[in-house]
Protein backbone atom coordinates (compact mmCIF):
# COMPACT_ATOMS: atom_id res chain seq x y z
CA UNK A 1 0.00 0.00 0.00
CA UNK A 2 2.88 2.35 -0.62
CA UNK A 3 1.99 3.31 -4.20
CA UNK A 4 1.12 6.93 -4.87
CA UNK A 5 -2.62 7.33 -5.51
CA UNK A 6 -3.51 9.16 -8.72
CA UNK A 7 -6.24 11.80 -8.62
CA UNK A 8 -8.52 9.67 -10.81
CA UNK A 9 -8.02 6.68 -8.51
CA UNK A 10 -8.75 8.88 -5.51
CA UNK A 11 -11.96 10.23 -7.02
CA UNK A 12 -13.19 6.77 -7.90
CA UNK A 13 -12.25 5.46 -4.44
CA UNK A 14 -14.10 8.27 -2.67
CA UNK A 15 -17.21 8.20 -4.83
CA UNK A 16 -17.50 4.41 -4.68
CA UNK A 17 -17.69 4.68 -0.90
CA UNK A 18 -21.03 6.47 -1.34
CA UNK A 19 -22.35 3.63 -3.52
CA UNK A 20 -22.46 1.41 -0.43
CA UNK A 21 -25.02 3.77 1.12
CA UNK A 22 -27.46 3.73 -1.77
CA UNK A 23 -30.81 2.13 -0.90
CA UNK A 24 -29.89 2.54 2.79
CA UNK A 25 -29.98 6.31 3.27
CA UNK A 26 -31.13 9.39 1.39
CA UNK A 27 -28.60 10.94 -1.03
CA UNK A 28 -28.77 14.21 0.89
CA UNK A 29 -27.35 12.39 3.94
CA UNK A 30 -24.33 10.82 2.26
CA UNK A 31 -22.07 13.61 3.46
CA UNK A 32 -23.08 12.95 7.06
CA UNK A 33 -21.36 9.55 6.94
CA UNK A 34 -18.78 9.51 4.15
CA UNK A 35 -16.92 12.69 5.14
CA UNK A 36 -16.38 11.73 8.82
CA UNK A 37 -15.32 8.20 7.92
CA UNK A 38 -12.89 9.40 5.25
CA UNK A 39 -11.48 11.98 7.68
CA UNK A 40 -11.07 9.31 10.37
CA UNK A 41 -9.14 7.11 7.94
CA UNK A 42 -6.95 10.00 6.82
CA UNK A 43 -5.87 11.19 10.23
CA UNK A 44 -5.14 7.63 11.40
CA UNK A 45 -2.98 6.98 8.33
CA UNK A 46 -1.14 10.28 8.77
CA UNK A 47 -0.65 9.50 12.46
CA UNK A 48 0.87 6.11 11.55
CA UNK A 49 3.13 7.81 9.02
CA UNK A 50 4.28 10.25 11.71
CA UNK A 51 5.01 7.36 14.08
CA UNK A 52 7.21 5.68 11.47
CA UNK A 53 9.14 8.92 10.92
CA UNK A 54 9.56 9.46 14.67
CA UNK A 55 10.95 5.94 15.20
CA UNK A 56 13.34 6.44 12.31
CA UNK A 57 14.47 9.81 13.67
CA UNK A 58 14.99 8.57 17.23
CA UNK A 59 16.54 5.18 16.35
CA UNK A 60 13.51 3.14 17.35
CA UNK A 61 13.00 4.82 20.74
CA UNK A 62 9.28 4.26 21.34
CA UNK A 63 9.21 6.84 24.13
CA UNK A 64 9.49 9.50 21.43
CA UNK A 65 6.07 8.41 20.17
CA UNK A 66 4.54 9.84 23.35
CA UNK A 67 6.05 13.30 22.90
CA UNK A 68 3.24 15.66 21.98
CA UNK A 69 5.44 17.99 19.91
CA UNK A 70 6.10 15.15 17.45
CA UNK A 71 2.45 14.95 16.40
CA UNK A 72 0.06 17.40 14.77
CA UNK A 73 -2.85 15.64 16.53
CA UNK A 74 -3.46 12.69 18.87
CA UNK A 75 -5.08 9.33 18.23
CA UNK A 76 -5.85 7.78 21.65
CA UNK A 77 -4.96 4.12 22.17
CA UNK A 78 -7.85 1.80 21.45
CA UNK A 79 -9.56 4.26 19.11
CA UNK A 80 -7.47 3.94 15.95
CA UNK A 81 -8.96 2.98 12.57
CA UNK A 82 -7.47 -0.48 12.98
CA UNK A 83 -9.30 -0.92 16.30
CA UNK A 84 -12.64 -0.17 14.66
CA UNK A 85 -11.76 -2.34 11.67
CA UNK A 86 -11.14 -5.29 13.99
CA UNK A 87 -14.54 -4.88 15.64
CA UNK A 88 -16.92 -7.65 14.58
CA UNK A 89 -20.23 -6.42 16.03
CA UNK A 90 -21.83 -3.15 17.15
CA UNK A 91 -19.53 -1.41 14.71
CA UNK A 92 -21.55 1.81 14.82
CA UNK A 93 -20.94 2.03 18.57
CA UNK A 94 -17.20 1.50 18.03
CA UNK A 95 -17.14 4.27 15.40
CA UNK A 96 -18.90 6.75 17.68
CA UNK A 97 -16.59 5.94 20.62
CA UNK A 98 -13.53 6.47 18.42
CA UNK A 99 -14.90 9.78 17.10
CA UNK A 100 -15.63 11.14 20.56
CA UNK A 101 -12.26 10.00 21.94
CA UNK A 102 -10.37 11.74 19.12
CA UNK A 103 -12.41 14.93 19.51
CA UNK A 104 -11.76 14.93 23.26
CA UNK A 105 -8.03 14.41 22.73
CA UNK A 106 -7.86 17.31 20.22
CA UNK A 107 -10.34 19.88 21.57
CA UNK A 108 -8.84 22.96 19.95
CA UNK A 109 -9.12 21.84 16.32
CA UNK A 110 -11.30 18.72 16.20
CA UNK A 111 -14.04 19.23 18.79
CA UNK A 112 -17.35 18.25 17.15
CA UNK A 113 -15.71 17.70 13.76
CA UNK A 114 -17.20 14.21 13.23
CA UNK A 115 -20.78 15.42 13.59
CA UNK A 116 -23.65 13.45 15.07
CA UNK A 117 -24.62 10.90 12.43
CA UNK A 118 -26.88 8.02 13.48
CA UNK A 119 -24.10 5.46 13.36
CA UNK A 120 -25.73 3.19 15.96
CA UNK A 121 -29.03 2.90 14.08
CA UNK A 122 -28.77 -0.68 12.79
CA UNK A 123 -31.93 -0.34 10.72
CA UNK A 124 -30.20 2.26 8.56
CA UNK A 125 -26.59 1.17 9.02
CA UNK A 126 -26.40 -2.56 9.80
CA UNK A 127 -23.07 -4.03 10.87
CA UNK A 128 -22.50 -5.70 7.49
CA UNK A 129 -22.88 -2.37 5.65
CA UNK A 130 -20.48 -0.59 8.00
CA UNK A 131 -18.03 -3.49 7.76
CA UNK A 132 -18.11 -3.31 3.95
CA UNK A 133 -17.65 0.45 4.05
CA UNK A 134 -14.69 0.22 6.41
CA UNK A 135 -13.07 -2.48 4.28
CA UNK A 136 -13.52 -0.29 1.21
CA UNK A 137 -11.77 2.64 2.90
CA UNK A 138 -9.07 0.26 4.17
CA UNK A 139 -8.14 -0.67 0.59
CA UNK A 140 -5.94 2.44 0.28
CA UNK A 141 -3.54 4.19 2.64
CA UNK A 142 -4.28 7.92 2.84
CA UNK A 143 -0.88 8.95 4.16
CA UNK A 144 0.78 12.19 3.08
CA UNK A 145 3.28 10.22 1.03
CA UNK A 146 0.59 8.33 -0.85
CA UNK A 147 -1.87 11.20 -1.03
CA UNK A 148 -0.47 14.73 -0.46
CA UNK A 149 -2.67 17.38 1.12
CA UNK A 150 -3.46 19.22 -2.09
CA UNK A 151 -4.49 16.05 -3.89
CA UNK A 152 -6.69 14.78 -1.09
CA UNK A 153 -8.17 18.28 -0.89
CA UNK A 154 -9.02 18.10 -4.60
CA UNK A 155 -10.60 14.69 -4.08
CA UNK A 156 -12.56 16.08 -1.18
CA UNK A 157 -13.80 19.01 -3.28
CA UNK A 158 -14.79 16.53 -5.98
CA UNK A 159 -16.84 14.59 -3.44
CA UNK A 160 -18.52 17.79 -2.24
CA UNK A 161 -19.48 18.56 -5.82
CA UNK A 162 -20.76 15.02 -6.45
CA UNK A 163 -22.88 15.14 -3.31
CA UNK A 164 -24.19 18.52 -4.44
CA UNK A 165 -25.23 17.03 -7.77
CA UNK A 166 -26.81 14.02 -6.11
CA UNK A 167 -28.67 15.77 -3.32
CA UNK A 168 -30.33 18.55 -5.33
CA UNK A 169 -31.51 21.82 -3.83
CA UNK A 170 -29.95 21.25 -0.40
CA UNK A 171 -26.50 21.36 -1.94
CA UNK A 172 -26.14 25.13 -1.93
CA UNK A 173 -25.72 24.98 1.84
CA UNK A 174 -22.18 23.82 1.32
CA UNK A 175 -21.28 24.25 -2.34
CA UNK A 176 -20.64 27.43 -4.33
CA UNK A 177 -19.58 27.26 -7.98
CA UNK A 178 -15.80 26.98 -7.67
CA UNK A 179 -15.03 28.89 -10.87
CA UNK A 180 -16.90 31.91 -9.50
CA UNK A 181 -14.95 31.60 -6.25
CA UNK A 182 -11.73 31.48 -8.27
CA UNK A 183 -12.73 34.74 -9.98
CA UNK A 184 -13.47 36.45 -6.66
CA UNK A 185 -10.11 35.36 -5.27
CA UNK A 186 -8.28 36.42 -8.42
CA UNK A 187 -9.66 39.96 -8.07
CA UNK A 188 -8.92 40.40 -4.36
CA UNK A 189 -5.40 38.92 -4.64
CA UNK A 190 -4.72 37.56 -1.13
CA UNK A 191 -1.29 38.29 0.30
CA UNK A 192 0.99 36.27 2.52
CA UNK A 193 0.34 36.79 6.24
CA UNK A 194 -3.16 38.23 5.78
CA UNK A 195 -6.31 37.27 7.66
CA UNK A 196 -9.13 35.77 5.59
CA UNK A 197 -12.76 35.59 6.73
CA UNK A 198 -15.97 34.07 5.41
CA UNK A 199 -19.03 34.79 7.61
CA UNK A 200 -21.15 32.12 5.88
CA UNK A 201 -18.35 29.72 5.06
CA UNK A 202 -20.16 26.49 4.20
CA UNK A 203 -17.49 23.90 3.44
CA UNK A 204 -14.75 26.60 3.53
CA UNK A 205 -14.27 26.54 -0.25
CA UNK A 206 -13.71 30.29 -0.49
CA UNK A 207 -11.01 30.24 2.18
CA UNK A 208 -9.32 27.31 0.44
CA UNK A 209 -9.47 29.18 -2.87
CA UNK A 210 -7.57 32.08 -1.27
CA UNK A 211 -4.95 29.65 0.06
CA UNK A 212 -4.69 28.03 -3.39
CA UNK A 213 -4.10 31.46 -4.95
CA UNK A 214 -1.09 32.01 -2.67
CA UNK A 215 0.28 28.56 -3.46
CA UNK A 216 -0.09 29.14 -7.20
CA UNK A 217 1.71 32.48 -6.91
CA UNK A 218 4.58 30.83 -5.04
CA UNK A 219 3.83 32.91 -1.92
CA UNK A 220 4.06 31.76 1.68
CA UNK A 221 0.60 30.51 2.71
CA UNK A 222 1.20 28.81 6.05
CA UNK A 223 1.18 32.15 7.88
CA UNK A 224 -2.37 33.00 6.75
CA UNK A 225 -5.03 33.08 9.47
CA UNK A 226 -8.39 31.72 8.31
CA UNK A 227 -11.70 32.45 10.03
CA UNK A 228 -15.19 31.25 9.20
CA UNK A 229 -18.65 30.96 10.68
CA UNK A 230 -21.40 28.60 9.53
CA UNK A 231 -24.90 28.14 10.97
CA UNK A 232 -25.28 24.50 9.86
CA UNK A 233 -23.45 22.17 12.27
CA UNK A 234 -22.67 19.42 9.76
CA UNK A 235 -21.56 21.88 7.10
CA UNK A 236 -19.24 23.68 9.52
CA UNK A 237 -17.72 20.31 10.44
CA UNK A 238 -17.18 19.59 6.74
CA UNK A 239 -15.47 22.99 6.44
CA UNK A 240 -13.09 22.18 9.28
CA UNK A 241 -12.25 18.78 7.79
CA UNK A 242 -11.71 20.45 4.42
CA UNK A 243 -9.22 22.99 5.79
CA UNK A 244 -7.44 20.32 7.81
CA UNK A 245 -7.12 18.06 4.75
CA UNK A 246 -5.74 20.96 2.70
CA UNK A 247 -2.96 21.39 5.23
CA UNK A 248 -4.18 24.69 6.66
CA UNK A 249 -2.99 24.90 10.27
CA UNK A 250 -4.16 28.28 11.58
CA UNK A 251 -7.93 28.20 11.14
CA UNK A 252 -10.97 28.92 13.28
CA UNK A 253 -14.36 27.69 12.09
CA UNK A 254 -17.31 28.30 14.42
CA UNK A 255 -20.77 26.77 14.21
CA UNK A 256 -23.25 29.56 15.00
CA UNK A 257 -25.58 32.21 13.55
CA UNK A 258 -23.47 35.08 12.18
CA UNK A 259 -26.24 37.69 12.40
CA UNK A 260 -27.48 36.63 15.83
CA UNK A 261 -24.17 35.76 17.47
CA UNK A 262 -21.02 36.76 15.56
CA UNK A 263 -18.19 34.49 16.69
CA UNK A 264 -15.19 36.74 16.20
CA UNK A 265 -15.34 39.57 18.71
CA UNK A 266 -12.48 41.37 20.45
CA UNK A 267 -12.92 43.80 23.34
CA UNK A 268 -16.63 44.14 22.60
CA UNK A 269 -16.17 44.90 18.90
CA UNK A 270 -16.17 42.81 15.75
CA UNK A 271 -12.76 41.57 14.72
CA UNK A 272 -11.55 43.09 11.47
CA UNK A 273 -9.92 41.21 8.62
CA UNK A 274 -7.80 41.95 5.57
CA UNK A 275 -9.94 40.00 3.17
CA UNK A 276 -13.54 38.76 3.21
CA UNK A 277 -15.04 36.38 0.67
CA UNK A 278 -18.70 35.46 1.03
CA UNK A 279 -21.79 33.97 -0.57
CA UNK A 280 -24.47 34.79 2.04
CA UNK A 281 -27.74 32.84 2.00
CA UNK A 282 -30.16 34.51 -0.37
CA UNK A 283 -32.88 36.71 1.13
CA UNK A 284 -33.54 34.75 4.31
CA UNK A 285 -36.72 35.61 6.16
CA UNK A 286 -36.20 33.90 9.53
CA UNK A 287 -33.82 36.23 11.31
CA UNK A 288 -33.98 38.53 14.34
CA UNK A 289 -34.63 41.90 12.69
CA UNK A 290 -35.53 43.60 15.98
CA UNK A 291 -32.20 42.68 17.56
CA UNK A 292 -30.33 43.84 14.47
CA UNK A 293 -32.11 47.22 14.57
CA UNK A 294 -30.35 47.86 17.89
CA UNK A 295 -27.19 45.91 17.12
CA UNK A 296 -24.52 46.37 19.79
CA UNK A 297 -21.78 46.00 17.21
CA UNK A 298 -23.12 48.84 15.07
CA UNK A 299 -23.82 46.63 12.09
CA UNK A 300 -26.94 48.61 11.19
CA UNK A 301 -24.99 51.72 10.16
CA UNK A 302 -26.75 51.79 6.79
CA UNK A 303 -30.15 50.90 8.25
CA UNK A 304 -32.23 47.86 9.16
CA UNK A 305 -33.15 45.56 6.24
CA UNK A 306 -36.74 44.35 5.73
CA UNK A 307 -37.75 41.15 7.51
CA UNK A 308 -38.11 39.25 4.24
CA UNK A 309 -34.60 40.02 3.01
CA UNK A 310 -31.53 39.83 5.24
CA UNK A 311 -29.09 40.48 2.37
CA UNK A 312 -28.08 43.93 3.60
CA UNK A 313 -27.70 42.60 7.14
CA UNK A 314 -24.96 40.27 5.91
CA UNK A 315 -23.59 43.07 3.73
CA UNK A 316 -23.26 45.43 6.69
CA UNK A 317 -21.75 42.68 8.86
CA UNK A 318 -19.06 42.16 6.23
CA UNK A 319 -18.29 45.86 5.89
CA UNK A 320 -17.96 46.21 9.67
CA UNK A 321 -15.58 43.24 9.62
CA UNK A 322 -13.08 44.86 7.25
CA UNK A 323 -9.75 46.24 8.40
CA UNK A 324 -9.93 50.05 7.96
CA UNK A 325 -6.63 50.14 6.02
CA UNK A 326 -6.25 46.84 4.16
CA UNK A 327 -9.82 45.55 4.14
CA UNK A 328 -11.51 44.48 0.92
CA UNK A 329 -14.31 42.06 0.15
CA UNK A 330 -15.98 40.23 -2.71
CA UNK A 331 -19.58 39.14 -2.11
CA UNK A 332 -21.78 36.99 -4.32
CA UNK A 333 -25.36 38.26 -4.34
CA UNK A 334 -28.55 37.94 -6.40
CA UNK A 335 -29.10 40.98 -8.64
CA UNK A 336 -31.97 42.27 -6.52
CA UNK A 337 -29.62 43.92 -4.03
CA UNK A 338 -28.61 46.34 -6.79
CA UNK A 339 -32.01 47.91 -7.39
CA UNK A 340 -34.80 46.85 -4.99
CA UNK A 341 -36.81 49.85 -3.78
CA UNK A 342 -37.19 48.56 -0.21
CA UNK A 343 -33.40 48.80 0.27
CA UNK A 344 -32.97 52.13 -1.50
CA UNK A 345 -32.05 54.21 1.56
CA UNK A 346 -29.42 51.71 2.69
CA UNK A 347 -28.03 51.49 -0.83
CA UNK A 348 -27.81 55.29 -1.09
CA UNK A 349 -25.82 55.48 2.17
CA UNK A 350 -23.59 52.69 0.93
CA UNK A 351 -22.87 54.52 -2.31
CA UNK A 352 -22.17 57.80 -0.52
CA UNK A 353 -19.71 56.01 1.79
CA UNK A 354 -17.57 55.35 -1.32
CA UNK A 355 -16.84 51.78 -0.29
CA UNK A 356 -18.23 50.13 -3.43
CA UNK A 357 -15.44 49.67 -5.95
CA UNK A 358 -16.87 47.32 -8.55
CA UNK A 359 -20.14 45.60 -9.52
CA UNK A 360 -19.89 42.60 -11.83
CA UNK A 361 -22.83 40.84 -13.43
CA UNK A 362 -22.12 37.18 -14.16
CA UNK A 363 -24.07 34.71 -16.26
CA UNK A 364 -27.08 32.51 -15.62
CA UNK A 365 -26.99 29.13 -13.86
CA UNK A 366 -23.87 29.91 -11.83
CA UNK A 367 -25.87 29.75 -8.61
CA UNK A 368 -26.17 26.06 -7.83
CA UNK A 369 -29.51 24.60 -9.03
CA UNK A 370 -30.86 28.04 -9.95
CA UNK A 371 -31.09 29.71 -13.38
CA UNK A 372 -30.91 33.14 -11.74
CA UNK A 373 -28.13 35.55 -12.70
CA UNK A 374 -25.81 36.65 -9.93
CA UNK A 375 -23.55 39.59 -9.25
CA UNK A 376 -20.29 40.12 -7.41
CA UNK A 377 -19.89 43.30 -5.39
CA UNK A 378 -16.35 44.33 -4.47
CA UNK A 379 -15.81 46.86 -1.69
CA UNK A 380 -12.56 48.36 -0.45
CA UNK A 381 -11.95 50.45 2.66
CA UNK A 382 -9.07 52.46 1.13
CA UNK A 383 -9.50 52.97 -2.58
CA UNK A 384 -6.64 54.04 -4.84
CA UNK A 385 -6.79 57.76 -5.58
CA UNK A 386 -8.00 57.33 -9.18
CA UNK A 387 -10.84 55.09 -8.01
CA UNK A 388 -12.22 57.39 -5.33
CA UNK A 389 -15.74 58.58 -5.98
CA UNK A 390 -16.11 56.10 -8.84
CA UNK A 391 -17.54 52.62 -9.35
CA UNK A 392 -16.61 50.18 -12.10
CA UNK A 393 -19.49 48.23 -13.68
CA UNK A 394 -18.76 45.05 -15.63
CA UNK A 395 -21.33 43.22 -17.75
CA UNK A 396 -19.86 39.70 -17.83
CA UNK A 397 -23.12 37.81 -18.27
CA UNK A 398 -21.88 36.30 -21.54
CA UNK A 399 -18.56 35.19 -20.03
CA UNK A 400 -19.80 31.71 -19.21
CA UNK A 401 -19.56 28.21 -20.70
CA UNK A 402 -22.29 25.61 -20.45
CA UNK A 403 -21.29 21.99 -20.90
CA UNK A 404 -22.88 18.71 -19.78
CA UNK A 405 -25.72 20.64 -18.08
CA UNK A 406 -23.21 22.67 -16.05
CA UNK A 407 -22.37 26.36 -16.26
CA UNK A 408 -18.91 27.55 -15.34
CA UNK A 409 -16.28 30.20 -16.00
CA UNK A 410 -13.28 29.17 -18.05
CA UNK A 411 -9.83 30.54 -17.27
CA UNK A 412 -10.06 33.01 -20.18
CA UNK A 413 -13.33 34.38 -18.73
CA UNK A 414 -11.78 34.75 -15.29
CA UNK A 415 -8.70 36.54 -16.62
CA UNK A 416 -10.75 38.89 -18.82
CA UNK A 417 -12.98 39.97 -15.92
CA UNK A 418 -10.15 40.16 -13.40
CA UNK A 419 -7.93 42.16 -15.75
CA UNK A 420 -10.72 44.65 -16.42
CA UNK A 421 -11.11 45.12 -12.68
CA UNK A 422 -7.37 45.44 -12.10
CA UNK A 423 -6.98 47.99 -14.89
CA UNK A 424 -10.19 49.79 -13.87
CA UNK A 425 -10.86 50.62 -17.49
CA UNK A 426 -13.90 51.06 -19.73
CA UNK A 427 -14.51 48.70 -22.66
CA UNK A 428 -17.47 49.29 -24.93
CA UNK A 429 -20.31 46.91 -24.14
CA UNK A 430 -18.35 45.27 -21.32
CA UNK A 431 -17.39 47.79 -18.66
CA UNK A 432 -18.08 51.37 -17.63
CA UNK A 433 -17.15 53.75 -14.81
CA UNK A 434 -19.78 55.87 -13.06
CA UNK A 435 -19.33 58.61 -10.46
CA UNK A 436 -21.14 58.55 -7.15
CA UNK A 437 -23.15 61.60 -8.28
CA UNK A 438 -24.27 59.80 -11.43
CA UNK A 439 -25.35 56.75 -9.44
CA UNK A 440 -27.30 58.86 -6.94
CA UNK A 441 -29.06 60.60 -9.85
CA UNK A 442 -30.12 57.13 -11.05
CA UNK A 443 -32.17 56.64 -7.88
CA UNK A 444 -29.11 55.03 -6.23
CA UNK A 445 -29.49 51.97 -8.41
CA UNK A 446 -26.43 49.86 -9.16
CA UNK A 447 -28.13 48.01 -12.02
CA UNK A 448 -25.43 47.24 -14.58
CA UNK A 449 -27.52 48.05 -17.73
CA UNK A 450 -27.89 51.64 -16.50
CA UNK A 451 -24.16 52.19 -16.93
CA UNK A 452 -22.70 49.72 -19.44
CA UNK A 453 -23.49 50.48 -23.08
CA UNK A 454 -24.70 47.54 -25.09
CA UNK A 455 -26.69 46.09 -22.20
CA UNK A 456 -30.06 46.15 -23.91
CA UNK A 457 -33.24 46.78 -22.01
CA UNK A 458 -34.08 47.60 -18.45
CA UNK A 459 -32.80 45.68 -15.47
CA UNK A 460 -36.12 43.89 -15.10
CA UNK A 461 -35.63 42.38 -18.56
CA UNK A 462 -32.05 41.40 -17.83
CA UNK A 463 -32.78 39.39 -14.70
CA UNK A 464 -34.40 35.98 -14.63
CA UNK A 465 -36.41 35.76 -11.41
CA UNK A 466 -37.24 32.61 -9.51
CA UNK A 467 -40.91 32.09 -8.63
CA UNK A 468 -40.09 32.75 -4.97
CA UNK A 469 -38.27 35.98 -5.76
CA UNK A 470 -41.15 37.24 -7.91
CA UNK A 471 -43.62 36.38 -5.14
CA UNK A 472 -41.47 38.16 -2.56
CA UNK A 473 -41.28 41.24 -4.77
CA UNK A 474 -45.07 41.27 -5.21
CA UNK A 475 -45.71 40.80 -1.48
CA UNK A 476 -43.25 43.58 -0.70
CA UNK A 477 -45.07 45.92 -3.09
CA UNK A 478 -48.41 44.94 -1.54
CA UNK A 479 -47.12 45.69 1.96
CA UNK A 480 -45.76 49.04 0.80
CA UNK A 481 -49.09 49.96 -0.81
CA UNK A 482 -50.99 48.94 2.34
CA UNK A 483 -48.74 51.11 4.52
CA UNK A 484 -49.17 54.08 2.18
CA UNK A 485 -52.94 53.61 2.12
CA UNK A 486 -53.16 53.43 5.93
CA UNK A 487 -51.00 56.56 6.23
CA UNK A 488 -53.18 58.46 3.75
CA UNK A 489 -56.38 57.37 5.52
CA UNK A 490 -54.96 58.58 8.85
CA UNK A 491 -54.12 61.99 7.33
CA UNK A 492 -57.67 62.32 5.97
CA UNK A 493 -59.24 61.44 9.34
CA UNK A 494 -56.87 63.75 11.20
CA UNK A 495 -57.89 66.65 8.96
CA UNK A 496 -61.59 66.03 9.43
CA UNK A 497 -62.16 64.59 5.96
CA UNK A 498 -61.04 67.82 4.22
CA UNK A 499 -61.62 67.60 0.47
CA UNK A 500 -57.97 68.63 -0.10
CA UNK A 501 -56.94 65.23 1.25
CA UNK A 502 -59.64 63.20 -0.46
Amino acid sequence: MSNRITLDELKSYLWNSAVFLRTHIDAGSYKQYIFPLMFFKRICDVYDEECEEILEKYDGDEEALEWEENHRFKIPKGYHWSDVRNTSENIGVAIVKAFRAIEKANPEKLQGVFGDGAWTNKNRLPDKLLKDLIEHFSSKTLSLKNCPEDELGQGYEYLIKKFADDSGHTAQEFYTNRTVVHLMTEMLKPQSGESIYDPTCGSAGMIISAIAYLKNQGLEWRNVKAYGQEINALTSAIGRMNLFLHGVKDFYIVNDDTLKKPAFVKRGELMQFDLVLANPPYSIKQWDRDAFSADKYGRNFLGTPPQGRADYAFFQHILKSLDPKTGRCAILFPHGVLFRDEEKEMREKLIKSDLVECVIGIGKNLFFNSPMEACIIICRMKKEHKRKGRVLFVNAKNEVTRKNAESFLEEEHIQKIAQTYTEFEEYDGFSSIATIEEIISNDSKLSIPLYVSGSNGDEDEEILYTVEESLDEWLGSSDSFRESYESLKFMILENGGDDNYA
